[in-house]
């Protein structure tokens, strides 16, 4: 069988798919599996970096496109990029429900195979919380709780915004506080408990504005608005009967000192309760890295050290044509779903079901 020859677009020397991604696809376990032979970013010179990088990571010159991407799409050579052909595309999946749901109706349309970037559900500890919920150890769940948190110190969003993210403070462009961070814990959440039944929320702005700062964190002197909300109180009802809490906030300090906790989630049985915790200033991230876990209060180990090594099983399975347990456009929409009604309750102050 031939390898998967990947078009990959958007990967560049730095970010999540340099960190994650790229190192997944290339691993000694999956060679023959795919291959990736072509690069596509927004400039021609961020184009040529990536495709050096990678070249030398695969032993082969990979082609470097940049600008409009129906360039990669259109190249022969590439088997999985776009919708006419099989596809991975990195969570938002899309700026907004309308925009997800077009792509899946192209996608099912054409009759083609997705995987979608939601790499947290690949995670060690939560392959370990699936498991010992279906050992029936803690006995039947009832409730769940989530407390999260991303600091100022992670210069995405206000109070602080990177020169290069500045295009998140704006609501059309899809990748606010709720649709990245906060949608990729609802989707390891609903992935292990079930989907919403129906929703409340409620949220606040405390930084309006954001200070704009450089590669090294140095202000720029530039301040900007933001056009969406830093703190989502989020609680509902599971399909299950589960009832959920849902606090996440933002813009604090998150420097050693302040006590404050990164990232705690809950899940409680009448016999037991399990609890995942990450005290790193990113550890509401953990599609990056595994928390510490507690099952009945005591400590249980996971592997901690290759994150990898969970995003590569999803890749296996797709390669293999495996259902598997890697998210697909359907789960996209559902999750854009899940963020229009959780955005729709705050507005109208009213209950959403789904």
């Amino acid at each position: 069988m031939s390898p998967i020859k990947i078009g990959f677009v958007g990967l560049s020397t730095t970010g999540c798919a340099s960190t994650v991604l790229a190192p997944s696809l290339t691993h000694p376990d999956l060679k023959g599996e795919y291959d990736i032979v072509a690069v596509s970013t927004t400039s021609e010179a961020s184009a040529q970096k990536s495709a050096d990088k990678y070249s030398a990571d695969v032993g082969h010159a990979i082609k470097a496109y940049h600008g409009d991407t129906s360039k990669i799409a259109s190249d022969p050579d590439v088997d999985l990029v776009a919708v006419a052909k099989d596809f991975f595309l990195e969570w938002p999946a899309g700026a907004s429900l309308e925009e997800t749901r077009a792509i899946a109706e192209a996608a099912h349309k054409q009759g083609v195979r997705t995987i979608i970037g939601l790499q947290g559900r690949h995670s060690a500890a939560l392959r370990k919380i699936k498991e010992i919920l279906a050992s029936g150890a803690i006995g039947a769940v009832k409730s769940t709780n989530v407390l999260a948190h991303v600091g100022r110190e992670f210069p995405c969003w206000p109070p602080t915004v990177g020169e290069a993210n500045q295009y998140v403070v704006e609501k059309k462009n899809g990748a606010t506080r709720l649709s990245i961070p906060i949608a990729h814990q609802l989707d390891k959440l609903t992935y292990v408990l079930g989907n919403f039944a129906s929703v409340t929320a409620t949220d606040a702005t405390f930084y309006p504005t954001g200070q704009v700062v450089d590669a090294k964190g140095k202000p720029t002197g530039k301040t900007i608005h933001s056009e969406t909300p830093d703190h989502y109180i989020i609680s509902g009802t599971l399909e299950s009967g589960v009832l959920v809490n849902v606090f996440w906030r933002a813009g604090y300090s998150s420097e050693e000192g302040t006590g404050r906790r990164q990232f705690v989630w809950e899940i409680d049985g009448e016999e037991g309760t399990i609890r995942i915790e990450s005290h790193k200033p990113t550890g509401a991230f953990t599609g990056l890295y595994e928390p510490d876990m507690y099952v009945n209060g005591q400590k249980v180990e996971v592997d901690r050290d290759d994150v990898i090594e969970s995003v590569k099983t999803a890749w296996k399975q797709f390669a293999t044509g495996e259902k598997g347990d890697y998210a697909t456009i359907d789960d996209a929409v559902k999750n854009h779903e899940l963020i229009d009604a959780i955005e729709l309750s705050a507005r109208e102050g009213r209950r959403v079901l789904l």
